[in-house]
């Protein structure tokens, strides 16, 4: 492995990489998450055309890595050539004698020092490859299409001396749509990057003073050299794809990282689709061909669906020849390119609050009838809805939310469609639970997400782990809703009760249940005390805000011909009464286990085949997963007010569904009138938009403010319903409109 010669013992293949196993910790997940790019780019290749396949992989040691890579590829047959390229003798020799006994005759070990290593020296000159330059100052080298296909560093970066030559050197071989991959020790300080904007996400980079100091004190000894700036040269040097940073925890939290690149270039950009990601600009060459920074970007200026943020960043880096952000790199045309280091997003602390949409998307559908000359416009939330409306196969869809994580969510259901077949896929979103969550991440999942979804979910990856808690549906911001129902259920003597009601076979049993068992428990002033009546609770298991609490005390005021005073006592008797008042058409009116999947999740904590939202359907996942069937959808991880001014054009929106945004801000706040003006330049004539509300009458259908000018017309299409205020039980609507909290 060593570019600089240690002794030169040689014990079996086997022996040396047992000995090594766990300091080299990380190897096949990154032959893992290398593999997933390269099956990726197979599919789209063009076999009439396809140049051959070359794999170098420098400082290659004994062979193992190439060994190891059979477990996600076919070798033999997937690569036309393999270059192991390694500098010491004794090794080469083990691994030569491993391939011999494997038997794989397109690997080729080459002992030899990486920086003179040429592939026009061991490839015929019709077979496609490109020229290496004659030394590292020659310059980069045109666009022929062939070179390698991969490269890989294995803890070889950090042993070699020259890595500035050596990193120019394969950046040069490397073919127009080929891939780096480099796991390597390293320590660096957050701070020594934080400028970038091109690193692909900061997340966990940073190494504490203490550990930078004993770290590389330590692995000097060796020879290795842990200093920042080969990552940073290698970084500046290429695009970055998908970075990892980690810890080896069984040997004292040695920080390691793991980067996937490809050539800088902004056509390379534009062939991962990262322009259509941005919704950036073409990019279109000007001048010189071979110039590869000249692009024309400033004729794009002004057009409305090009986030100007965006477009000022990507003509900034060019400008300073750096490398794109790595939204432009990578695969999928999803993810709008965010700057995840601003307060607007570190506020969330990583965490998103809703695990499942609450919002119907079939009432949704039914009331909005979305079809393929429509552009949406929706908050992610956790993307559900999102994803039931792209059934409906519209023109595009704007997913948006200020979350980070949310919009996380979301693209990991997205790369479910593209990456697994239904029977994962249900396990993931279906039950929540997936026992191999993390194998299924790194080997399929990670060729279609964002470098920051994917350093999101490798750190998270036990909210799959059926080990390691309930599943998906108990984690995120809400997760203290779904064992507080538990504990409360149990607290009353209703555990069981619960449980009758999910497998009520009938509309008529759930119904008897509800009246005799389940509603005389909910008036226990102990369930309201703990529960409805604090604000702690609802705002963090719920997601209810101040804003939207002080609506249903009003509500609930108003039904009182005497006027009444707020308190806290009168805020927990309006809060129950919201709460029978949504609960109990739901349970007399709608059979929950076969109907309602909204409520049937947030008691089971887990959906069956026969209660369940669109998305998770097998016809829905058949129709999704096909190619190009999601290349529409953008997530805008932004406000609604910059989405709607900065990427949609006037005049050109016919759907948003803005949930209950709305509620969050008081009647004429200057941030809710923005919003409202905003929408109403991006709507087209006779567009649609729904939005719902706890208050039975929203502010913003009566708000007579001078602030407000707009040219809405609104109506109410559902209503939560009085069981009980003001004496009585009145009319109930039918199944369909989710009553309790739908008002459009």
């Amino acid at each position: 492995m060593s570019q600089s010669d240690p002794s030169a013992h040689s014990p079996a293949p086997r022996q040396h990489d047992m000995k090594r196993e766990k300091l080299l910790k990380g190897r096949e997940d990154l032959l893992a998450i290398v593999s997933a790019q390269l099956l990726l780019r197979a599919e789209r290749d063009d076999l009439e055309t396809r140049k051959r396949r070359i794999w170098v992989d420098v400082g290659g040691g004994t062979g193992y890595n190439i060994e190891a890579m059979s477990k996600f590829l076919d070798v033999p047959k997937f690569f036309d050539a393999v270059y192991m390229v390694e500098l010491v003798p004794s090794l080469c020799e083990i691994a030569r004698e491993r391939f011999c006994e494997l038997g794989w005759t397109n690997v080729h070990v080459i002992c030899q020092d990486a920086r003179a290593f040429r592939l026009e020296d061991y490839e015929l000159p019709d077979s496609g490859y490109a020229s290496s330059p004659v030394n590292s100052g020659q310059a980069q080298r045109g666009h022929e299409e062939g070179g390698a296909d991969l490269i890989t560093l294995s803890y070889s970066l950090s042993m070699i001396p020259d890595f500035h030559a050596v990193i120019d050197r394969f950046s040069n071989l490397l073919s127009p749509h080929g891939i780096i991959g480099v796991i390597d020790f390293y320590v660096q300080s957050e701070a020594d990057a934080s400028d970038r904007t091109y690193t692909g996400g900061l997340f966990g980079r940073h190494v504490n003073y203490l550990s930078r100091t004993l770290w590389r004190a330590w692995f000097e000894l060796d020879w290795v050299g842990l200093e920042p700036a080969r990552r940073d040269y290698l970084e500046y040097r290429l695009g970055t794809i998908l970075t990892l940073n980690l810890r080896n925890k069984s040997l004292g939290s040695i920080p390691y990282y793991i980067w996937i690149g490809c050539r800088k270039d902004p056509t390379v950009a534009w062939f991962h689709h990262g322009a259509a990601a941005a919704q950036s600009p073409l990019w279109i060459r000007k001048g010189k061909q071979n110039d590869s920074n000249k692009l024309n970007l400033e004729g794009r200026r002004g057009q409305p669906d090009i986030p100007p943020k965006v477009l000022e960043l990507a003509l900034h880096n060019l400008s300073a020849n750096l490398p794109l952000p790595a939204a432009f790199y990578q695969n999928q045309p999803w993810r709008v390119y965010y700057d995840d280091r601003l307060e607007r997003y570190t506020q969330f602390s990583d965490e998103y609050i809703y695990s499942f949409t609450w919002e119907d998307s079939e009432v949704d559908q039914a009331l909005l009838n979305i079809g393929p000359d429509d552009t949406v416009l929706a908050i992610t939330s956790a993307g559900d809805n999102v994803l039931s409306y792209a059934l409906h196969s519209p023109a595009k869809i704007h997913a948006v939310d200020l979350n980070p994580a949310q919009n996380h969510l979301l693209e990991l259901k997205l790369a479910g469609y593209m990456a697994l077949p239904y029977s994962d896929f249900w396990q993931l979103f279906g039950e929540g639970k997936h026992p191999d969550f993390r194998s299924l991440l790194t080997s399929r999942l990670s060729a279609h997400l964002s470098s920051r979804a994917f350093q999101y979910w490798l750190h998270h990856a036990n909210v799959f782990n059926p080990a390691a808690g309930r599943g998906l549906y108990d984690t995120g911001g809400s997760r203290h809703a779904l064992p507080a129902i538990r504990w409360a259920s149990r607290l009353v003597g209703r555990r069981k009760a619960v449980k009758q009601l999910l497998e009520a076979p009938t509309l008529e049993k759930q119904r008897s249940i509800w009246i005799f068992k389940m509603r005389p428990a909910l008036s226990s002033t102990l369930i309201s005390h703990m529960l409805v009546q604090s604000e702690g609770f609802l705002w963090k298991a719920l997601g209810v805000p101040k804003t939207q609490l002080a609506m249903i005390e009003e509500d609930y005021a108003s039904s009182f011909e005497e006027p009444m005073f707020s308190s806290k006592r009168q805020r927990g008797n309006a809060l129950y009464q919201y709460m029978m008042d949504t609960l109990e058409p739901v349970f007399t009116h709608c059979h929950v286990a076969s109907e309602n999947p909204y409520y049937f999740i947030s008691l089971a904590g887990t959906y069956t085949p026969q209660c369940h939202p669109e998305y998770l359907a097998p016809q829905a996942h058949e129709k999704l997963s096909q190619r190009g069937a999601l290349d529409k959808i953008r997530i805008h991880t932004d406000s609604l007010v910059d989405v709607l001014e900065e990427s949609l054009s006037p005049g050109s929106l016919t759907v948003a569904v803005i949930m209950d945004s709305m509620d969050w801000f008081a009647p004429g706040d200057e941030t809710a009138v923005k919003q409202v003006e905003a929408l109403n330049r991006a709507l087209a004539m006779n567009g649609r938009v729904l939005f719902r509300s706890a208050a039975r009458v929203p502010w913003l259908l009566i708000w007579k403010g001078d602030e407000l000018e707009v040219d809405l017309m609104g109506r109410m299409v559902g209503r939560r319903h009085e069981m009980f205020a003001g004496g009585g039980e009145k009319s109930v609507s039918p199944k369909g409109i989710r009553l309790g909290e739908e008002n459009a």
